[in-house]
């Protein structure tokens, strides 16, 4: 055939694909989640095979893991006790409570360490939701901001480096920068979830948490997040998510779910100059892990393939509970 050009030109030799390989992955891209409880010994979690809730012993060790395998950012998420849980989550503003102090040990242990926290009621609710529930079951906004800004506040103060606001309550990022730069934390950075849907993604999370909305015969308790959670067909009101979030003071833009919202990143990626994440979150994990424990699928293969469809999009940080084995991958 007489072709002028071939495209297999460029991908006859490793060397050559390497090249004029458009996007990589490396192991500081990534953002480790690790959950943390008060128990006495590492539990697995059944719904995230590999995943364990560690205690704050076993988390420095599982940490110091992951930094020698070159990851340099992880976020934690706490297993809070249900005598611990209240209608206000006024747990999460506790400056003895279990994230402080699992902060305050790691950046004694391994300073190096970049520190990402959760911020949202959830974890601490007896009722399960991201925000304060009225009797009538409304989310109340407002009222869930103050105990939003206590919480980033306390958590800055024990030493984190970013503060993740992860409820989708209006106004919040706004709220918590005036907050955090109030208190004398003007270099504490504010990663929002800027676009969080309310997805189907999350149920290994919630059982890793035991944080799904409960039921109550005292109050109506909505059985979903969705009336402050995206509307999974909407990708325009991420823009004004975005736009909203960079206006009052975030620093870096997080979509989630990420396989499922690929093309949310990179609309996002079109509309800002700012560091946008992506969480690959757990039913995107415990789907892959799934299949390959079937033999179906090769999940080194597929993890890596996966990832790198992120940074194609144009996320520039991952979230992922792959991290270590891809870092591990990363470096063969």
């Amino acid at each position: 055939m007489d072709l002028t050009y071939r495209p297999r030109r460029l991908r006859r030799t490793p060397a050559l694909r390497s090249m004029v390989r458009e996007n990589s992955v490396f192991a500081n891209d990534f953002i480790y989640p690790l959950f943390v409880h008060e128990g006495l010994g590492i539990e697995p979690i059944s719904a995230m095979p590999g995943v364990n809730r560690w205690t704050l012993d076993t988390l420095v060790g599982e940490v110091e893991r992951a930094w020698n395998l070159g990851v340099r950012s992880i976020v934690l998420f706490p297993k809070v006790a249900d005598e611990l849980k209240t209608e206000d989550g006024s747990e999460c503003f506790n400056e003895k409570g279990l994230i402080p102090r699992a902060i305050a040990r790691l950046k004694e242990e391994i300073p190096q360490m970049t520190i990402m926290t959760d911020v949202a009621l959830d974890p601490y609710s007896s009722d399960g939701h991201d925000g304060i529930v009225n009797d009538d079951g409304i989310i109340l906004n407002d009222e869930t901001i103050q105990s939003l800004c206590k919480q980033a506040v306390m958590q800055a103060n024990a030493g984190a480096d970013l503060i993740g606001p992860s409820d989708m309550m209006d106004g919040r990022v706004g709220a918590i920068r005036e907050a955090l730069d109030e208190e004398g934390f003007q270099d504490v950075g504010i990663i929002s979830y800027t676009a969080k849907y309310s997805s189907a993604y999350y149920g290994p999370f919630r059982e890793a948490l035991d944080s799904a909305p409960r039921e109550t015969t005292s109050k109506i308790i909505p059985s979903n997040k969705n009336t402050y959670q995206m509307d999974p067909a909407n990708s325009r009101e991420a823009i004004t998510e975005a736009q909203l979030d960079e206006q009052e003071g975030a620093d870096i833009l997080m979509v989630k779910p990420g396989l499922a919202y690929l093309d949310i990143i990179y609309k996002l990626r079109e509309e800002s100059d700012l560091p946008i994440a992506a969480y690959n979150v757990s039913g995107e994990f415990s789907m892959v892990k799934a299949a390959a424990q079937k033999g179906w699928i090769d999940e080194k293969a597929v993890v890596l393939e996966t990832l790198l469809s992120f940074k194609r999009a144009g996320a520039d940080l991952i979230l992922t509970y792959h991290a270590c084995d891809a870092a591990k991958w990363l470096n063969e």
